[in-house]
């Protein structure tokens, strides 16, 4: 079993997907929210590249079915129902509705990922959900991460570290560069994450918003472990 990793959306060939589990990351917050969403029971969540495409898509759905989420640049969208912190998805506000979703990185990053065989949504907050998953299932396994306006952050490699170093203490998997080095920057790092990221671009930006309890939810393991499977252009709770 193969295990592959890409710093960005940008450095993977489209192509490369086909017959793969693709494992998208965009731990803050994109994958940590819509996780949340689907643990705190939503319908479905529809990942949209752009704040007007999700604005038009809203038009055909009933007034109390949908809500419109989102941000743009980590701050919220005017008029939108919700924004990207994962705190806001609360069961009584969310459950049974559809949430039509854009995002800076992440929802661009998933929506890139249609030909692979199965499409996962993977946080810290779902992470030893999604190894069971991907074990389980025993393919070849792409881990994209979403990173920041086409630039590598250090964040998302940290979570498909996490991933890749439980996956390899299971089975045997052959590992390309970057996986070996997400696997031994998490396990450096293990314990320490805060830490570990307390320097880097976008972890400082969401300290200098307030968005401190954002960071501590995205950022702690197994608190909404589920599997999260995008799928005909849907992100639902894969059932087990």
């Amino acid at each position: 079993m193969k295990l592959s990793s890409f710093a960005t959306p940008d450095t993977v060939i489209e192509k490369d997907f086909k017959d793969k589990v693709v494992v998208v990351i965009d731990v803050l917050r994109a994958s940590s929210t819509m996780i949340a969403a689907l643990h705190n029971g939503c319908k479905e969540i529809i990942p949209v590249t752009e704040i007007e495409e999700a604005v038009n898509m809203s038009k055909n759905y009933d007034k109390d079915s949908f809500l419109l989420c989102g941000e743009r640049n980590t701050l919220p969208i005017e008029g939108f129902d919700l924004s990207n912190s994962p705190l806001e998805y609360k069961r009584e506000i969310i459950e049974g509705k559809t949430l039509l979703l854009t995002t800076t990185n992440g929802t661009r990053a998933i929506n890139m990922s249609s030909d692979a065989s199965t499409v996962l949504i993977c946080s810290m907050i779902n992470i030893d959900a999604t190894v069971d998953y991907i074990v389980d299932q025993a393919k070849d396994t792409i881990f994209v991460c979403a990173g920041t306006n086409g630039r590598f952050t250090l964040d998302d490699c940290l979570t498909a570290g996490a991933a890749i170093s439980r996956i390899k203490k299971r089975i045997d998997v052959e590992l390309d560069d970057l996986s070996i080095i997400s696997s031994d920057a998490y396990d450096f790092s293990r314990g320490k994450i805060h830490e570990r990221l307390r320097d880097t671009f976008h972890y400082k930006r969401m300290k200098e918003l307030g968005l401190t309890a954002d960071l501590d939810y995205c950022l702690t393991e197994n608190i909404a472990p589920i599997v999260g499977v995008y799928m005909d252009g849907v992100v639902k709770r894969l059932d087990r």
